[in-house]
């Protein structure tokens, strides 16, 4: 038994031959898509995105992780493979918020209701679930910290805009713990950042994102 199980935090480092490290670090995270970042072409990307999680998990389980991730070296950013996978967003015409370091970032442009139609990481799960038969956990980037990140031209306010991100993040982390997902995970760095909105709506947004959520 397993009495102080280990993991990670955050993203594994993406190999130099996945991404392009130099234009990465000339530029804010991505908000929205960022497909210029691949040195890989279209036709053979999820393929050598697998290829790199393999290699990632069996680093985590070769130094004695408990619950491994897939190193999230599917993403450009923590956040934007999920909430640009949402509809009701624009993306071809992008709005613009403000950092976490202060600077103007493109974001998606929100002008409809957000609703997730497609599972976004039920196929990265299930990868991973069969490539370790370590735990695995899952993380999803959280509904305060979405709403942060976007240009909301459509919602009356910013808390009606993260509980609907909150909807679609719970259909999304039910389908993770089916997919085999044992820890589900989101990411709220705008906690933080946002302290006083946060105190207004994030726990309420929190905890509709995790409401009949089974597993750890």
């Amino acid at each position: 038994m397993t009495l102080l199980a280990t993991t990670v935090v955050g993203s594994y480092p993406q190999p130099d031959w996945l991404i392009d490290r130099v234009k990465l670090a000339g530029r804010l995270p991505p908000r929205v898509p960022a497909h210029e970042l691949w040195r890989v072409d279209e036709p053979w990307l999820e393929e050598a995105q697998d290829d790199a999680t393999i290699v990632a998990v069996r680093d985590m389980e070769e130094a004695g992780v408990d619950i491994v991730t897939d190193g999230e070296l599917r993403r450009e950013s923590y956040s934007n493979r999920f909430a640009t996978a949402l509809e009701g967003v624009d993306l071809d015409n992008p709005g613009t918020a403000l950092d976490r370091t202060g600077h103007p970032n493109p974001v998606p442009r929100v002008v409809g209701p957000i609703r997730r139609t497609r599972p976004v990481q039920v196929r990265d799960t299930a990868f991973l679930r069969a490539h370790t038969s370590r735990a695995i956990r899952v993380t999803v980037p959280g509904p305060f910290t979405m709403s942060q990140q976007a240009q909301n031209d459509h919602y009356p306010d910013l808390r009606s805009l993260a509980l609907a991100y909150a909807e679609a993040v719970n259909d999304e982390l039910r389908d993770l713990s089916d997919a085999g997902a044992d820890v589900v995970q989101i990411d709220e760095p705008y906690l933080q950042a946002r302290p006083d909105d946060a105190r207004e709506y994030a726990l309420e947004a929190i905890e509709r994102a995790f409401d009949g959520v089974g597993g750890t």
